[in-house]
Formats: C-alpha cells, structure tokens, sequence
C-alpha cells in the first residue's frame, strides 16, 4: 500500500476536473481498500468530535457513509448491521440513559 493519498468520495474526481484541475488517483484493491476506509472512519470520528454543534449532523453523516462502505466491504448489508446493532443494545443496552462507570467499589 502506498502512504500518499488518501480514500475520497467516488464523484471527487469529477469535482476536482469541473474546477478546471486534473486529479491524479487510482483503484485500491480490496486489501488497500479496507484499510483505507479504517483510517478514513478514524479521520471523520475526529472530525465529528472536533465539530461545532452546527456542524455535527454533517460529520455525522459522513461518519455513516464510510461506516456503510467499511460493512460492505466485509459483506455486511446496512439491515445487517441494523440488526447486529439492535441485538447489541437489547442485551447491553443503548447510550441513552447517560451513565458513566466510574470503577468498581472495593
């Protein structure tokens, strides 16, 4: 895997050419791809914790986009993930109640 360049949106190219600029890219394979997408979930996760509160649905959203393509690339469909999801919070719960472990008394 090369360390220039990083994963962008499929239509960035083409956004790049319309503004009169020639990108230079290339295909990742399957291998590269993937890590590719786990350092991207990283840089939009720092991102959205990094983010005004005007801009956290807009870093959230991409947060989703590269944590659907990341399930895809290992098989997994957006209901799968659903439901992986929702069983997880059936049996350990959800983040809605707010509570904060702070350690075990002795």
């Amino acid at each position: 895997m090369t360390v220039d360049g990083k994963l962008v949106r499929d239509r960035i190219p083409e956004i790049i050419r319309a503004s009169g600029a020639e990108p230079v890219t290339y295909i990742a394979d399957e291998t590269e791809y993937r890590q590719r997408l786990r350092d991207k979930l990283r840089e939009e996760t720092a991102e959205a914790c990094a983010a005004d509160p005007s801009d956290l649905p807009g870093e959230l959203a991409d947060v989703l986009e590269v944590v659907h393509a990341l399930a895809a690339a290992h098989g997994l469909t957006p209901a799968r993930l659903e439901e992986i999801r929702a069983a997880k919070s059936a049996a350990r719960g959800a983040f809605t109640a707010r509570t904060v472990w702070t350690g075990n008394r002795p």
